[in-house]
């Protein structure tokens, strides 16, 4: 069986599409990468990419996209609503099929380094990949931005795993290998970002929340998001936050008027979902096809843009 990894690069671009073609170029030319997803957001003035390929040919696709980058993107002129600091602000990879965590940690440095000798972007490795206990949480790593992470990398506590200054246009990447998380916004309807943010502070661990989420505020052009990272959809579900959110609204006479996957989701995860929502003990229970498990949950999650080409399991059999 073919080894199969998901990469899902975060770069920091969204309208200039010329250029952001010229990044995806070398995804679009190996024969051994799928470009499955690209969602570029004006907003968060941003685009991540979902890659699904084999390991070294995607390793060689990232290296070359990152060259692209570099020429492209200048981060002096940079501004959104998500936090950021490099042209490529993270490159996870997630074994999919045939690999083991192991051999994807492996990838993920060997990527980094190629990229580090290409570039000269000073890398971090993060997450599982990570060699230091400071660089397991990407948050910490991207804490300054590229604005205060010249100064950051002064201190030897925050040296980077490849290279020490950073890089004058691009800034500074994290790459690693992590577990499949779920992305995912919640939509308010209301410009208010203030209660965005008090949503995000009663379901994000780190303010004693749920346990495996990460969560903050977004403002877009006629409302704002709950914008999260699921990183263990297993112990803490979508559906759970989903309604939490919803219930932590109502007290600000705010609705949830939409949500949305970013990049790809699993089909267990969705399962899950619908488990709920259909009143079924387990995932195990959900007997339906693949579209009628998208439809479900994207009635009740109030998704949009979603269908069956966001899910895993369609590019991999």
């Amino acid at each position: 069986m073919t080894k199969i990894v998901e990469c899902v690069p975060n770069y920091s671009i969204s309208s200039d599409i010329e250029g952001l073609n010229e990044i995806l170029r070398p995804f679009r030319e190996n024969d051994n990468v799928s470009l499955v997803n690209v969602e570029p957001d004006t907003s968060y003035n941003r685009t991540v990419v979902t890659l699904i390929g084999e390991p070294e040919a995607l390793k060689k696709a990232m290296v070359e996209s990152c060259k692209a980058a570099v020429r492209i993107i200048d981060m002096n002129h940079h501004h959104g609503e998500h936090k950021r600091m490099g042209a490529i602000d993270v490159i996870p990879f997630i074994p999919i099929q045939n690999m083991t965590i192991e051999e994807t940690i492996a990838l993920s440095e060997a990527c980094a380094k190629e990229i580090y000798e290409a570039t000269r972007i000073p890398i971090f490795l993060y997450n599982l990949s990570a060699k230091r206990k400071q660089c397991e949480n990407l948050p910490d790593i991207r804490k300054g931005e590229f604005e205060g992470m010249a100064e950051k990398l002064k201190d030897p506590y925050w040296k980077p795993d490849f290279g020490d200054e950073v890089h004058p246009t691009a800034g500074v990447t994290a790459v690693g290998c992590r577990p499949l998380l779920i992305a995912y916004n919640i939509d308010l309807n209301t410009n208010d970002r203030k209660i965005a943010a008090n949503i995000a502070k009663m379901i994000r661990f780190s303010s004693g929340g749920f346990r495996y989420v990460q969560a903050g505020p977004a403002s877009l052009e006629d409302h704002v998001q709950v914008t999260m990272n699921v990183t263990d959809y297993q112990k803490t579900s979508v559906y759970r936050v989903f309604e939490t959110v919803k219930m932590e609204a109502k007290r600000y006479d705010v609705e949830v008027i939409g949500s949305e996957f970013i990049g790809l989701v699993n089909l267990d995860c969705l399962k899950d979902i619908a488990a709920y929502y259909l009143k079924k003990n387990s995932r195990d229970e959900v007997d339906l096809t693949l579209e009628e498990i998208v439809d479900v949950v994207s009635e009740k999650l109030l998704l949009h843009g979603f269908n069956s080409e966001k899910v895993i399991e369609t590019y991999v059999k």
